[in-house]
């Protein structure tokens, strides 16, 4: 919500005022496990991107196109 991705809500709340919560959201939103998390029943975009089924780690090797 922070950086503006959900409804636009960045420039209702004049978030770009706050620089350490910009700071903040880009380095969550860095890490791997939020990087992995994004993808897990995700049915668009690129085929490595998606993971539409997920039941145990092993699944993001081997049922992404990474």
């Amino acid at each position: 919500m922070a950086l503006g991705s959900v409804y636009n809500a960045a420039e209702f709340l004049d978030a770009g005022k706050y620089t350490n919560v910009q700071r903040w959201a880009k380095d969550v939103g860095n890490r791997p496990a939020v990087k992995r998390g994004r993808i897990v029943n995700r049915t668009n975009g690129e085929l490595n991107e998606q993971l539409h089924e997920r039941h145990a780690a092993s699944d993001f090797d081997t049922q992404t196109g990474r």
